[in-house]
């Protein structure tokens, strides 16, 4: 049956959802003064953030406020449309799907019928509950479907979507080892097309939710040292979570590719991939211009910055970068106690265990050695605390060596005959 274009009408931006994109039922304000809706904001604050999606910003209170006017607005607008132009409004409760009516979806989709309609359905399906997604993430082959889903179509628009559910009930899935294995699969070419699919996503996804949402289902199956190499060897992966850390990107993009390559660069092998990817260079932008930037943007970028300059290639770029060396001694003291943890054991390798004189002396430029007599005033960490004083005997006998130079270079200075 062909679909009347005259069913589809133009939303105003502030109708819809931040979230989900969808014209919002129940408005809600957050502090920051965004709103959204209810049940999208709920999810997001139930996960354990404490941030305001849009803006990043640290949450004082995580109290919803009801926008009554939005909600009034909303309701016009609707009924307008409806009465001038008989037409129906797309949204989350106009397109309510019972368990019934899901599971008929499924079972169509399996016989290869409406596939790319079917799954819409069932994103406002998962929207309406957190029981309607873990019925879905239960349901009898489901995920297996999803994953194969991945393994041939390469129309992002129909991958949008097969992700976009699988991050809804990514939670609920329970066993990540064996959704590994089907992403995985071993000595099987599918696991390359999975991956192609994902990194499709990842590059041309036209939605930012869409491709965070890639980024989350690659994080949930980096179990083991295997899996993370498979991930990491799959040319172009890395490099485009790179280029996502750029300050260009949206914030919940450039944090979700933080926190993935993260989750991969354990091995030594991964981190020189980075390195060479110019990957410190990105750090020390996120650090040094990312004025905006939030807390938990800076956070992951000191922990990927301390975890890559943790052997001898990654400090030598690091050390040799003095503009990012005097980056992470700004932030001691300034973001929070997890950065200045981070920010420290960086300057603590670098400084004192290798002794490396060129960061040395861009802590000293940056006011160095009256921040680490701060912070072991403060209520720090023992380790912290421990690391502070380290670097305090380095700078003290820096000091009294280039002292005592100066000293010598004075007297040398007067006896010379003229």
């Amino acid at each position: 049956m062909v679909r009347d274009v005259s069913l589809y009408v133009t939303v105003p931006s502030f109708f819809r959802c931040p979230i989900s994109l969808d014209v919002m039922k129940s408005p809600v304000s957050l502090c920051t003064g965004v709103t959204y809706d209810r049940t999208s904001i709920q999810r997001w604050l139930d996960s354990g953030n404490n941030t305001c999606p849009a803006t990043m910003q640290v949450l004082k209170s995580k109290e919803l406020v009801p926008n009554r006017t939005l909600q009034r607005l909303i309701q016009i607008w609707s009924d307008s449309v409806q009465t001038q132009n008989g037409t129906r409004v797309e949204s989350a409760a106009n397109s309510a799907v019972t368990k019934e009516e899901a599971e008929a979806l499924v079972k169509e989709m399996r016989a290869q019928k409406e596939k790319i309609d079917h799954l819409s359905k069932l994103i406002c399906f998962a929207k309406e509950s957190e029981e309607n997604c873990e019925f879905l993430a239960r349901f009898d082959g489901f995920v297996e479907m999803l994953v194969g889903f991945l393994d041939g179509d390469k129309d992002v628009n129909f991958l949008e979507r097969v992700v976009r559910v699988f991050v809804m009930i990514l939670n609920k899935v329970g066993d990540y080892k064996a959704l590994r294995l089907l992403i995985l699969k071993q000595n099987n070419d599918a696991s390359h097309e999975c991956l192609s699919s994902l990194l499709h996503v990842l590059r041309q996804g036209r939605s930012v939710n869409s491709r965070v949402g890639v980024i989350k289902i690659i994080e949930a199956i980096t179990l083991d040292a295997e899996s993370k190499q498979i991930l990491s060897e799959k040319e172009g992966f890395l490099l485009e979570l790179v280029k996502l850390t750029s300050l260009e990107k949206d914030p919940s993009l450039i944090e979700a590719s933080l926190s993935c390559l993260a989750a991969i660069s354990v091995s030594k092998r991964v981190k020189i991939k980075l390195i060479n990817l110019k990957i410190i260079g990105e750090l020390r932008k996120l650090l040094t211009e990312g004025q905006k930037a939030s807390v938990s943007i800076i956070e992951k970028a000191l922990k990927l910055l301390e975890m890559v300059a943790s052997f001898r290639e990654g400090r030598a770029e690091f050390c040799n970068d003095a503009a990012c060396v005097e980056a992470v001694m700004n932030k001691v003291l300034k973001v929070s106690s997890q950065a200045t943890e981070h920010a420290v054991m960086i300057l603590w390798s670098a400084c004192y265990l290798f002794r490396d004189r060129v960061a040395q002396d861009a802590v000293v430029k940056s006011n160095g050695l009256t921040k680490i007599l701060l912070l072991m005033q403060s209520n720090c960490s023992p380790g912290v605390r421990q690391m502070s004083g380290d670097l305090l005997k380095i700078f003290r006998v820096t000091s009294m060596s280039n002292s005592c130079l100066s000293s010598y270079d004075t007297k040398t200075t007067h006896i010379m005959p003229f």
